[in-house]
């Protein structure tokens, strides 16, 4: 279950590497941390029985430090300060976890990652000019 979880976790970080190099949306970091959470919450969710199974009540922190960390760029963008700090720290936390868990039901959780990071390299881009 949890290499399905990993795979569908990849295959959705490469669609949305795709939609935004095809479509270029207004507000690509939006659009990637907006997937971010999108894929860490289907993730968390696929994991669930197996991890409740596994591990009982523990399975509520196991799965739902990734998916606060994820939520974090969301709402430092919907309050419009310290997103890419907050790409970053969602960043870390989600990578330290994974590995804290021995890459197991973490390493499901890694392509996230790149999404936070994409946004937050793609926040120091230069913006174009405005005058001629």
């Amino acid at each position: 279950m949890i290499g399905v979880a990993a795979i569908g976790a990849i295959v959705g970080v490469l669609l949305v590497g795709l939609v935004v190099l095809v479509r270029k949306p207004a507000d690509t970091r939006s659009v990637l941390r907006w997937s971010a959470l999108a894929i860490t919450v289907l993730v968390a969710a696929a994991l669930t029985p197996f991890t409740v199974d596994d591990s009982g009540a523990a399975a509520s922190y196991l799965l739902g430090v990734p998916v606060v960390a994820a939520l974090l760029p969301v709402l430092a963008q919907r309050a419009g300060r310290l997103t890419v700090v907050a790409d970053l720290v969602a960043a870390l936390i989600i990578a330290g976890w994974g590995l804290l868990l021995g890459l197991g039901i973490g390493g499901a959780f890694l392509p996230a990652v790149i999404l936070l990071i994409a946004s937050a390299v793609g926040s120091s881009a230069p913006r174009p000019s405005t005058t001629t």
